[in-house]
């Protein structure tokens, strides 16, 4: 299908700008037509997720101006000339990009595609150029994760879009399957391995932890703990899955799990926070021949452990987006959702467009675990 001229020019979208007091400023954008390797998507709800806030603040490799946003969810509006698999009307959730025609790509690994940083983070297209300019004609970088789903409209990369076609699930539901969800889901089922009966600690019970918790059920774990701060939180661990809590303002998370698995420790654990001394803890509460998976994102952050510890057989791994081709696991998570074994609306709170700053707030502040903005 060739590309379609749009009546459509102007998008609204939340930028975030170097010199602005607030993480996102509103603004009416102008977009260009999709090339003829892109597909616009008109997107109806977004997830905001802690990648999106370092963003924001200038700690992530990605230039600014820029839309970010890389948990969408929408409908395909035109796609370019040589674009095929995807056409208008078509219902899709938005992931990452990845290159396809790696060894990791092919070996169904795209999250460890060598161009994972230039195509997700660089937020432009291949020749430097961006769909969208501001109000003055200046550029504001897009294609953030191949989408830049804080704007009612997006041009995608075709890689980053799922078909969703067949589910009745509601869009703001759907958008965060595109990373936060993912992430600590597959986790726990493709880097851990979670088996029936075994002992699993997660560490942060926000969108990714609390992911993993329901994983963890899902995969039959006979003990589930999770540690968080904020008492709230805990409680929804508890009625997502979670077997026991413990409550981490006291720094003592690490004794906590001991005294729960009677000073063996967990077969497992996730950490989720990005905070240095939390990775630590993952690490220490493993029992021997333990493993565990860290998956915060803490840009320059160093992690400490004890090397007698790796000695006895204890495994520590990252993972990103889930350790499996998105096309594979959120199929398999719409599945156990219909089967009500992954009830992650439980976890949502949806916010307008115009409040994404709203939504930033309540989630710094442990209020909202997982913000979705509707457009």
């Amino acid at each position: 299908m060739s590309s379609v001229k749009l009546a459509m020019s102007s998008v609204k979208a939340a930028v975030c700008r170097p010199d602005s007091d607030e993480p996102f400023v509103l603004e009416e954008l102008s977009i260009g037509d999709p090339r003829p390797d892109e597909v616009l998507v008109r997107f109806t709800a977004a997830g905001l997720c802690h990648t999106d806030l370092e963003v924001a603040a200038g700690r992530m490799p990605t230039p600014l101006p820029v839309v970010a946003g890389h948990e969408g969810a929408g409908v395909v509006e035109a796609v370019g000339s040589a674009v095929t698999g995807f056409g208008p009307g078509d219902r899709v959730v938005a992931g990452f990009s990845f290159c396809g025609s790696c060894r990791n790509c092919l070996s169904g690994q795209p999250a460890y595609c060598p161009l994972h940083f230039p195509l997700n983070f660089g937020a432009q297209r291949a020749d430097g150029t961006v769909g969208l300019h501001d109000c003055a004609g200046e550029p504001v970088h897009d294609h953030f994760f191949g989408q830049s789903s804080f704007a009612g409209y997006g041009l995608c990369r075709p890689s980053s879009l799922i078909k969703v076609g067949g589910t009745d699930v509601p869009d703001h539901v759907l958008a965060p399957l595109g990373c936060g969800i993912i992430t600590g889901a597959g986790a726990v089922w493709n880097q851990l391995k979670v088996s029936p009966g075994s002992t699993v600690a997660v560490f942060g019970a926000g969108a990714v932890g609390l992911s993993a918790v329901m994983a963890a059920a899902a995969a039959g774990a006979a003990r589930i703990i999770v540690t968080d701060p904020h008492a709230s939180r805990l409680d929804l661990a508890a009625h997502l899955g979670a077997t026991d809590v413990i409550d981490a303002t006291d720094g003592l998370a690490v004794e906590g799990v001991q005294e729960l698995t009677g000073g063996a420790g967990v077969e497992f654990s996730v950490e989720s926070t990005g905070v240095p001394e939390v990775m630590s803890q993952a690490v220490a509460a493993l029992a021997p021949l333990g493993s565990a998976a860290i998956l915060g994102v803490a840009p320059d952050a160093d992690l400490r452990t004890s090397a007698f510890a790796l000695l006895e057989g204890r495994t520590v791994s990252g993972s990103i987006v889930g350790h499996q081709a998105p096309a594979v696991l959120v199929p398999r998570i719409l599945d156990l959702h219909g089967k009500g074994r992954f009830p992650l609306e439980a976890m949502i709170r949806t916010y307008a467009l115009d409040d994404i700053n709203k939504a930033v707030d309540e989630v710094r502040s442990g209020t909202a675990v997982k913000a979705v903005l509707i457009h």
